[in-house]
């Protein structure tokens, strides 16, 4: 087997670090390329989040008998909000529940839409639930609203977003609703309205 020399075996190793040096710094510099883009490209569009709010609401009918079965209909306004100067937002997978205490009454939905930069769109919805028999908490629960006269509905889900960043990529991300609604009965107009929204 030859001789080789220490000066021939760190020449051999060397380009090999060598190799593994360049492929690492192409590697690094697509990296910040890629990084700098995103950058500009936030810096341009400073996106926000589109996200959902209560409108408007109101209790036209209410039926309950001592059997505890309710029959509800409220009208109920959400806006799809889209805070972004630069670029339009989808809005899909929308769903909301409206609740009395823990028991669904009644499931709004919509198609997918889309809300133009920097505006709003508004939702409305006639919600006429069918007959909906309330378990003993429940039944003592709407007792006690309709003897205070006011008269609590939750109303919580979600929908799902997407808006461009130029023409790079998209981004998703889901817009949570979650309110408690009071009505005044029986005119049926708001006595208040607790909302949170998050994205």
């Amino acid at each position: 087997m030859p001789y080789q020399s220490y000066a021939e075996r760190a020449r051999r190793t060397s380009c090999l670090i060598w190799t593994a040096a360049i492929f690492c710094a192409i590697i690094a510099t697509a990296v910040i390329i890629a990084g700098l883009v995103i950058l500009v490209i936030y810096l341009i569009y400073q996106p926000k989040s589109p996200y959902l709010k209560m409108g408007n609401a109101q209790l036209i009918h209410l039926y309950y008998d001592q059997a505890g079965t309710l029959d509800t209909e409220l009208q109920i306004t959400i806006m799809a909000e889209n805070d972004n100067t630069k670029t339009d937002a989808a809005f899909y997978s929308l769903s909301l529940d409206l609740l009395f205490q823990s028991v669904t009454i009644a499931e709004l939905q919509a198609a997918d839409f889309v809300v133009p930069k920097n505006s709003s769109v508004p939702l409305g919805y006639d919600v006429q639930s069918t007959p909906v028999p309330l378990d003993p908490v429940g039944m003592s629960a709407m007792d006690s609203a309709l003897k205070n006269r006011q008269i609590p509905f939750y109303l919580t889900g979600r929908a799902r977003t997407r808006w461009r960043l130029g023409s790079l990529y998209s981004v998703g991300i889901w817009a949570h609703l979650s309110c408690k609604m009071t009505f005044f009965w029986p005119n049926g107009s708001v006595a208040s309205m607790q909302c949170s929204n998050k994205r």
